[in-house]
Order: C-alpha cells, then sequence, then structure tokens
C-alpha cells in the first residue's frame, strides 16, 4: 500500500504493461487526470481502444491486483492508492497483439542489390560519399592491422600456456586474485577467438564450467 505524506505529488510514473505483449514502458501521469483521460493516452501506447480498455492498478511486479480501476471513468487517478512504480495493466478484449508480431503481414519494400546500389538517398550512399564505415579505406586497413596484431599476441601467449598449467586470475575489477588450474583451451561458441578456462581451487567461479548448456 502507498504512503502519502503531507504534499502529494503532481505526477505520478506508473509501468504500462499491455496484455499478450513482451513489452512495458513508464510513463508520467498528473495524478489529476481522471481515468477516461488517461485512457485516451493509452490508446497512442497500446494500441488499445478507450471504449473497450480495461485497467488494472498492479503491484510493482505485475503479479498481484491492487484495484481494478473500471467502475469510474470519471475518478482522478489519484483517488485509487497509487505510487511510483506500480503497474497500470492494459487489456481489451478487441485487441489482437498477435497481429503486430506477424511479419508477413507487414507491406515491405524489395529492391535488388543493383537497383539498391543506384539510389543516392540510401545509407549506403551516405557512408560512400562521406568515406565513412567500410568506404574508409584507412580506418579499414588500421582495423586489420589490429586484428592481425592481436592474433599474434594471442598466439604467442598461447605458446606458454598448456592444460594443467597452475595460474592466477587477476584485474577482474572488485574481486580479489584467483588462483586455479587451467582445464581448457580453444574455441566457443559465445565468442570468437580462443579462450582459457581456469579451474579455481576455491567455489569462487559463477559457473560449473559450461556456457549455455555446453560444456
Amino acid at each position: 500500500m502507498c504512503e502519502r505524506g503531507d504534499a502529494p505529488p503532481a505526477f505520478v510514473r506508473l509501468v504500462i504493461m499491455t496484455e499478450g505483449s513482451p513489452l512495458f514502458s513508464e510513463r508520467k501521469f498528473p495524478v489529476a487526470n481522471t481515468i477516461r483521460e488517461i485512457k485516451q493516452k493509452l490508446e497512442l501506447i497500446t494500441g488499445a481502444s478507450a471504449n473497450s480498455m480495461q485497467l488494472e492498478l498492479r503491484d510493482s511486479e505485475g503479479a498481484s491486483v491492487i484495484k481494478p480501476l473500471t467502475d469510474n471513468d470519471d475518478a482522478r487517478i489519484d483517488a485509487y492508492p497509487i505510487c511510483d512504480g506500480l503497474v497500470l495493466h492494459v487489456s481489451d478484449p478487441q485487441l489482437n497483439t498477435d497481429e503486430f508480431k506477424d511479419l508477413s503481414k507487414v507491406q515491405k519494400v524489395e529492391l535488388s542489390e543493383e537497383a539498391y546500389n543506384r539510389r543516392n538517398d540510401t545509407a549506403r550512399a551516405f557512408l560512400q560519399k562521406h568515406g565513412l564505415g567500410r568506404f574508409n579505406e584507412d580506418a579499414q586497413e588500421n582495423a586489420r592491422k589490429l586484428e592481425e596484431e592481436k592474433a599474434r599476441k594471442q598466439k604467442e601467449i598461447l605458446k606458454v600456456i598448456h592444460v594443467g598449467n597452475r595460474c592466477e586470475v587477476v584485474g577482474i575489477p572488485g574481486q580479489p586474485r584467483r588462483r586455479g588450474t587451467v582445464a581448457y583451451i580453444g574455441e566457443v561458441d559465445f565468442k570468437p577467438g580462443v579462450w582459457v578456462g581456469v579451474k579455481y581451487d576455491l567455489p569462487l567461479g559463477k559457473n560449473d564450467g559450461s556456457v549455455a548448456g555446453k560444456r
């Protein structure tokens, strides 16, 4: 339950959640707004109709209903137990949120590679005109040299690291030095490059040697 001080705030920040949609957003409303005025604003945010929209005031997790806001559209929002951080849950029996997920219904403009290259109002044309991104030959050459130098240093380091070596892990911000044994050297699925896996002497790590279910 929200506590009110001697001077009630003029605005309240509520998290807007829509039934059937994983998206949410935070909005600030004047506490003098009526439920009808808030519904009209929510039309633009959720796509639900103000005439058929149903509102519920929920806890900050969106799980428990504190109060349905359906009894009086002319009541001000501050007539209810509101405070910053609560969820305003929106539902509408006429709103089909699945139609926004079906990209096959979205009209698209399709161009061939040749037609796209002939246009002068595209992002590619802008980058090419100003020598940016992959059209900046100097930057591309510097990036290539940096990658080559990084690969060379990595090979030099790997020459002296072997599975079974004792080691000490340093440089983790806010963490003490950790001692352990090299347990793995090789490539991984989650990022490029060669990685060194360390088994700590003490149970201080974040996982058991597996990442995304792969060991």
